[in-house]
């Protein structure tokens, strides 16, 4: 751009009589306000036009790419292209009788075009991040690390070019530099490093996903995952907190993730009653006539019971003491009539392991385990299915002459002694 329009004003000033000194830095002032005005109505102008032509373009298209490109204003930072060129140009003009100014003004224009250049990659990503997240089969992945480690570089190459810019050297010289300081940046960039790896593996590895239940009890994290970036995998909890982990806490400690339940047939049920010892007997005779009146044991009873008698009565065994020979226990029936509950029982997926099992004898007594798994795997629904269970079993107890173990107060203990 032609230098002699720079000095319009200054030789008006020199002929009213003003000095030099005065007459350049008016002038300068004069040139400098006008530039700034017309780099501002430039961009607003060129604004004005993108945003149109984008919101036209959005609205004619059948991918929602560029739709993300307007949400994101990636069309707002390209406008600022326009005016940071014609900065650029009008520049040497403005401070064409200041040497110094012009330089310090050229370094900070280019340091606005690296950082603008940076935002502007940042908002691309973003976009990209955005309209990946609305295909199936991306959704889940944690893109956001991918983006992060993209942006990292970004970030290092822009900030090494500021520095090459404000000293006047070359970016090899930095990198050289850099290559002897290695083990500082090591350290300094240690979380992001480990972050790097940890989100390769866990992609790679399909450990997590947005959306899984994962607890983590090292860090008190129990529920969805909603963000995997380099550095934090985000957890929001039932409670609705949020747990903030590190991405390679995910591969150096353990933790549990229920998308298999999930994906599963069902959702397991383990608890288990735990039984008093001392009211645990044999069935005498007419304690197994009153228990076929239990419907869902009538049959399995009375089959059973005809097969202890003639067992019994083919060997002569004497019966005047109830542990001769074979004999049907008030626990034993009870754990029949829980498995024969369950298989009739609505919720309960009869394809997937479904058991009563009777556990080692502790102190508080015989823990007597149900195994199975709820056709519902929706936490509320689960969980009252379950108490839907062992309350029924609960009440059901007493008719078997069960107890369940309690923990006795002063006055049960001197009735229990």
């Amino acid at each position: 751009m032609d230098t002699q329009y720079g000095h319009i004003l200054y030789d008006y000033l020199l002929k009213m009589g003003i000095t030099e000194t005065a007459a350049s830095y008016i002038n300068l002032f004069v040139l400098l306000l006008g530039s700034i005005a017309i780099s501002w109505l430039l961009d607003f102008i060129i604004w004005k036009i993108l945003r149109t032509l984008s919101v036209r373009l959005a609205r004619q298209t059948a991918t929602n790419f560029d739709n993300f490109l307007v949400a994101n204003k990636v069309p707002r930072y390209i406008a600022h292209i326009f005016p940071l060129l014609f900065l650029f140009e009008i520049t040497p003009i403005v401070f064409m009788d200041f040497q110094y100014g012009e330089t310090l003004a050229l370094k900070g224009l280019m340091i606005l075009g690296v950082l603008l250049a940076l935002i502007l990659i940042k908002k691309l990503f973003a976009s990209v991040r955005d309209y990946l997240r609305t295909l199936p089969h991306l959704r889940d992945k944690p893109l956001d690390s991918y983006i992060q480690v993209f942006m990292l570089f970004a970030w290092v190459g822009g900030i090494l070019t500021i520095f090459a810019i404000i000293t006047d050297t070359t970016i090899w010289k930095f990198f050289t530099a850099l290559g002897a300081a290695s083990a500082v940046i090591l350290l300094i960039f240690k979380d992001s490093i480990l972050g790097l790896v940890a989100s390769i593996q866990v992609s790679i590895n399909d450990m997590v996903r947005i959306g899984d239940w994962i607890t983590f009890e090292k860090y008190g994290a129990d529920g969805d995952v909603i963000e995997i970036t380099l550095a934090t995998v985000k957890v929001q909890n039932f409670d609705k907190t949020i747990t903030t982990i590190p991405t390679y806490a995910l591969i150096s400690d353990s933790f549990k993730n229920w998308r298999g339940m999930q994906k599963s047939g069902g959702r397991r049920i383990k608890r288990a009653l735990i039984v008093r010892q001392k009211s645990v007997k044999f069935l005498s005779p007419e304690n197994v006539e009153s228990l076929k009146r239990i419907e869902v044991i009538a049959q399995y009873l009375k089959t059973r019971s005809e097969k202890i008698a003639a067992f019994n009565q083919e060997r002569g065994v004497n019966k005047s003491l109830p542990i001769n020979g074979r004999n049907l226990t008030n626990l034993g029936v009870f754990r029949k009539y829980v498995e024969s509950y369950l298989e009739a029982h609505s919720a309960i997926n009869k394809d997937m392991t479904l058991m009563t099992r009777q556990l080692s004898p502790t102190p508080q007594g015989i823990p007597l385990e149900i195994y199975a798994f709820s056709s519902d795997k929706r936490w509320e629904n689960y969980e009252y299915i379950m108490a839907d269970i062992f309350d029924h079993l609960l009440a059901a107890l007493p008719y078997f002459e069960l107890e369940v173990f309690e923990l006795p107060t002063s006055l049960e203990s001197a009735v229990y002694n």
